[in-house]
């Protein structure tokens, strides 16, 4: 399995994501996060990027249980994940490559803080779900529905790519005084025996609330 370790709070440095294939020598998000190699581009034909909205108010705490991105045809499950005994946030349950996993011990959807979701680039199936991260852009939007039936949205501020030992934790995972959102996923070249040399990072703010449908509302 492929595990990802916070030693230290996340508002100081979060996860780091070290993903590789089923099958081949894990190694976890270990230290700080690494970077994914160079970021991809919109397919041909993709619709324009459209412009940044403005933030939305924070909402209080209820976990997450879905993430879409429409741009990516990304709408996958969310399963809760926290540190274990020596510290370490595992990744999402590889037998799954549409899983997302969401650190529960940080903010929520739409909380305030820098919450921080993880996802396979790839399993020893295939492509999984966090494959096409690279293609983002600024603007597109990333939607995490809620338990109590409100849905956050996010707009991506930027995608990066980092290597292993010059990843900021700071800056990706350091408090900001709105609510953010930060994807991570392994990247950049692969070796069979090391794994991957770093991460993606997309960047990303709240900008809208959906309240949730009441009983009878139509879809």
């Amino acid at each position: 399995m492929v595990e990802a370790a916070l030693p230290d709070p996340p508002a100081a440095a979060g996860p780091t994501y070290d993903g590789r294939p089923r099958g081949t020598d894990p190694q976890g998000l270990r230290g700080r996060p690494e970077p994914f190699g160079a970021v991809g581009r919109p397919t041909a034909g993709a619709k324009p990027t459209p412009k940044p909205a403005r933030k939305a108010a924070p909402l209080p705490r209820s976990r997450a249980t879905r993430l879409a991105i429409d741009f990516l045809d990304v709408d996958a499950p969310v399963v809760d994940l926290r540190l274990d005994r020596e510290g370490r946030l595992p990744a999402p349950p590889d037998d799954d490559p549409n899983l997302v996993g969401w650190y529960a011990e940080g903010p929520s959807p739409g909380e305030p803080g820098t919450a921080v979701a993880v996802g396979h680039l790839d399993t020893d199936t295939g492509s999984a779900v966090f494959a096409g991260l690279g293609e983002l852009e600024r603007g597109r939007r990333v939607e995490v529905r809620r338990h109590d039936g409100r849905t956050a949205v996010y707009a991506v501020d930027a995608v990066k790519s980092y290597e292993k030992d010059r990843f900021p934790n700071r800056e990706v995972y350091g408090p900001r005084g709105r609510p953010e959102l930060r994807l991570i996923t392994c990247g950049g070249k692969y070796d069979r025996r090391s794994g991957y040399s770093g991460n993606v990072v997309v960047f990303a703010h709240l900008i809208e609330v959906r309240k949730a449908r009441t009983p009878g509302e139509q879809r």
